[in-house]
């Protein structure tokens, strides 16, 4: 051990955190911006308006419309996907998958006409939330390096409550005018005190939520290698049964939604239909989960030929898989009402200061002296930093920005927003290895705080119906606007304090009697 346990937990801490941090930052923004994913998808489609409830009989006839335009242009598809429109998405929302190594369709319709839906092309809030934990990679890769790095986040907040003997009076101290280093390690230990219970709950359940891809043995050796059987004998899901190999011909679905709606109090979710055009077509309908902490969705299976009720799981689950859909639920937050949502997203944002001060901490420990020169590992270091502590927000900002500048009828629209995403976040790694350490950090805030102003003005002057322009428009929209605003704000005064604290410096530069000071 390196001089005593507790200096080894300390040096664990250190390096753990620094090797993953910034896949770790990107984590958190995007897994805490994912709590208001449905609000930021429709604020991102503001063609949409929220509507009253739809009555069964209505969802039953949408979802007829839904199965037409399937029948007619994804036939070939191995399974069809159909949300019913909801006040909040007034739109019916179809979604397929063809053969293994063929792209999935997307489309949304018009609920009372069963046409393509006068709505702009995007990804929206999945978008962020697939990120969270895929990286934008293929899902396999995405969810080992995001699982990986979970798992170091867990050992770096294991070892830094060892670290810590006062880890409660940390609370309570920051000396922010003591030194620049100091200043930064109390910002560190309070960020990620105040939220200790939350950031040790949200990694260990993030490993949970996919602990069969993690450590599959249990359902190869029980299952062959079956998740599908796992999850459907554990009462997760309905039984898939397997493609007859005849041609079949499916039954008009909406008598099979209106007794599955009958059947089961719970709002409806999804129709999902598994081999549409084969003897063996399945049709589950499954509800929106009951209230509660437990992650669970009672669904009801009906053959597709007959449109007889095969299977229903709408009992309790089993105490070890009810265990398993508590700690899916605890991650995911669905149960969540306003106020406790609200909760979630801020202690989301402490985690990301959190890894935040962690990473600036480890810089400015490492500054050079006065004479001399910094280690080549320091300047990546810092660029990196800047690039992601900067980039990433800035990158979220032009997302959110390419969704109001690119016309609502380009083609490819939703990838265009993504690569603006994409081509802000490469700018912004890449420029602060030409400038220096504090300048980078100024201009790169300053750019953040911009883009965020932008934001708002572009949803301002270009949403006719945005309620600062018409009363009557939906409240949402300020409220979003509202909060990029705030956001642009903390950013820009981040930005003046440098100018500020590097104006100071160069005076005290200047004065014969300086004494040199470090920073970030």
């Amino acid at each position: 051990m390196r001089n005593g346990f507790r200096q080894s937990m300390a040096w664990l801490h250190t390096w753990s955190g620094l090797v993953v941090g910034w896949v770790l930052f990107a984590v958190f923004v995007t897994g805490t911006a994912s709590y208001y994913r449905a609000e930021i998808t429709r604020w991102m489609q503001p063609e949409l308006r929220s509507t009253e409830a739809f009555e069964p009989a209505a969802l039953a006839a949408s979802v007829e419309r839904g199965v037409a335009y399937m029948q007619t242009h994804a036939g070939e598809a191995r399974a069809w996907f159909i949300t019913p429109p909801r006040p909040d998405k007034p739109v019916i929302e179809l979604f397929w998958r063809r053969a293994p190594g063929q792209p999935p369709g997307h489309v949304l319709l018009d609920p009372d006409t069963g046409d393509l839906a006068k709505v702009r092309d995007t990804k929206g809030g999945d978008f962020l939330y697939l990120f969270h934990f895929e990286l934008h990679m293929a899902p396999l890769w995405g969810r080992w390096i995001v699982g990986i790095c979970a798992l170091i986040m867990l050992v770096a907040l294991v070892s830094g409550v060892i670290t810590h003997r006062r880890i409660f009076a940390d609370f309570f101290t920051f000396r922010r005018t003591r030194s620049a280093q100091r200043g930064w390690l109390d910002a560190h230990n309070v960020s990620g005190v105040l939220a200790l219970p939350f950031h040790l709950m949200i990694t260990y359940t993030g490993l949970v939520t996919l602990a069969t891809l993690y450590m599959p043995w249990g359902v190869q050796t029980a299952y062959k290698g079956d998740a599908q059987a796992l999850f459907a004998e554990s009462g997760q899901i309905t039984r898939i049964r397997p493609p007859a190999g005849r041609p079949g011909t499916l039954v008009p679905v909406g008598p099979m939604v209106r007794q599955a709606m009958e059947a089961v109090s719970e709002p409806l979710e999804r129709i999902a239909i598994r081999n549409p055009k084969d003897a063996n077509a399945t049709v589950i309908v499954l509800f929106e989960e009951p209230h509660g902490l437990s992650h669970e969705h009672p669904q009801l299976a009906f053959d597709g030929m007959s449109g007889m009720l095969i299977e229903k799981r709408v009992d309790p689950l089993r105490p070890a898989t009810k265990t398993f859909a508590t700690l899916v639920g605890l991650h995911e937050a669905h149960f969540a009402g306003s106020a406790l949502r609200l909760l979630f997203f801020l202690c989301g944002l402490t985690g990301c200061a959190m890894v935040a001060t962690g990473l600036v901490l480890w810089t400015v420990a490492r500054l050079p002296g006065p004479a001399e020169r910094p280690f080549i590992g320091l300047r990546l270091v810092q660029a990196l930093n800047v690039g992601s502590l900067v980039g990433l927000p800035a990158a979220v900002a032009a997302y959110f920005l390419a969704n109001r500048l690119l016309p609502a009828d380009l083609a490819g629209r939703a990838e265009w927003e993504i690569r603006a995403f994409f081509g802000v976040w490469l700018v912004a790694t890449f420029l602060p290895s030409l400038r220096p350490p504090r300048r980078a950090w100024c201009e790169g805030l300053a750019a953040v705080a911009a883009l965020c102003l932008a934001v708002t003005a572009s949803d301002v002057l270009m949403i006719a119906d945005h309620p600062l322009r018409r009363s009557g428009g939906d409240l949402l929209f300020v409220w979003f606007d509202a909060a990029i605003l705030l956001l642009g704000c903390l950013f820009a005064a981040a930005a003046l304090k440098l100018v500020r604290y590097e104006t100071s410096e160069q005076r005290r530069r200047r004065s014969p009697d300086a004494v040199p000071a470090q920073t970030a």
